[in-house]
């Protein structure tokens, strides 16, 4: 069994970057003897673009989905890829050490069935993590454009057109997000998509409107920033998003292409290791601001930080109403406990902002 093999390197300014693709199109493999071999991409991408009506070829589109479960909604998932009104040139599902391979890949050939385009490949490696199985998934593609999808929500008939018609008609741009509303297992609409248009690199940092399941990037900026960061577990895609910003503009699809699914057997994530990895995360790139006299995107990051607290103080809150609601007296001062010990100066900084806001006598 051969595995990718990602090479690891640290840019000027001090942000880790991880290469594990090969722009030129080729990538390496690892045996179990130490050796090492180089293979070309499999990549039938010139056979799905298409031209729009002024004459332009719009980009081809690989898709990633990354799976350690496959779970209730994998197929409808999958569906709307296959359904697609302008077909991914690729979809690669990277099985990252699900506890049933098989039944995943039955419903990968379920879905499939009939489907002439694109036929979807199945990467089974064992698990690394969300960031290395993306990473290793983009490593076997070859399109224009990667665009990741979760196991769970489900994508509009039209959102791939849109982004490449988007992205065709602006060569600059480095990544495209959409519109995204949040809904249940049902499929009712639990929030309604809130995003909006990023004028610079400052409005990007500051969010939140820029998120994974609503963002396409284009191969070579992926390639230039290095993937995804297997150091990180969580806010992967915001540090994702923050590199993709140094290289170039984004543009905004102005329609709700995505839903992300909120029900009860999401992966639990901890709001605790989300907020602190989110920190972790702001703080390295605020520095890395700092040092190159970048004032302004400093005062970005310390926004998107206050916000980072906020979010803390909102989610320890919610989990300790939770908390009393069940009976659980002790876990709900706990919540509290951690917040302030995480962010002490939030809500001094939140009531302060409310008397100045408040009309004068």
């Amino acid at each position: 069994m051969w595995e990718i093999v990602p090479q690891q390197a640290t840019d000027p300014a001090g942000i880790r970057r991880f290469h594990p693709i090969r722009p030129s199109g080729w990538w390496r493999t690892a045996g179990q003897d130490g050796t090492r071999r180089r293979h070309r991409r499999r990549s039938d991408v010139g056979e799905v673009r298409q031209t729009v009506g002024d004459g332009a070829v719009l980009p081809s589109v690989s898709v990633v989905v990354a799976t350690n479960r496959g779970g209730p909604f994998f197929a409808e998932a999958l569906a709307s890829v296959l359904a697609q009104s302008y077909p991914a040139a690729e979809l690669v599902v990277v099985d990252d050490g699900s506890p049933d391979p098989d039944a995943l890949l039955r419903i990968v050939e379920d879905v499939a069935q009939g489907v002439a385009s694109p036929r979807p490949r199945v990467v089974r490696r064992a698990p690394a993590g969300v960031s290395a199985a993306r990473n290793a998934g983009v490593a076997q593609t070859s399109g224009d454009l990667v665009v990741f999808l979760d196991d769970d929500d489900r994508w509009h008939p039209d959102r791939l057109r849109r982004h490449a018609e988007v992205m065709a008609a602006r060569p600059d741009v480095v990544v495209s997000y959409c519109g995204m509303r949040t809904i249940d297992a049902d499929g009712a609409e639990l929030v309604a998509a809130d995003q909006r248009a990023a004028d610079d690199r400052r409005a990007v940092i500051r969010g939140p409107g820029v998120m994974l399941p609503n963002m396409v990037i284009r191969r070579d900026a992926f390639d230039a920033v290095g993937g995804f960061d297997p150091e990180y577990r969580q806010g992967e895609d915001m540090d994702l998003v923050l590199r993709a910003a140094a290289r170039g503009p984004f543009a905004f699809v102005d329609d709700v292409l995505v839903d992300y699914r909120h029900h009860a057997t999401n992966t639990t994530r901890s709001h605790r290791d989300l907020a602190t990895s989110l920190r972790t995360i702001l703080r390295r790139h605020r520095a890395a601001a700092l040092a190159a006299g970048r004032r302004d995107l400093v005062v970005a990051y310390d926004d998107r930080l206050a916000a980072n607290e906020r979010f803390a103080w909102w989610s320890a809150g919610r989990a300790a109403r939770d908390a009393v609601r069940e009976r659980r007296p002790a876990a709900a001062l706990g919540e509290v406990v951690w917040a302030v010990r995480f962010a002490p100066g939030a809500p001094a900084r939140r009531a302060w902002a409310g008397l100045r806001r408040a009309p004068r006598a």
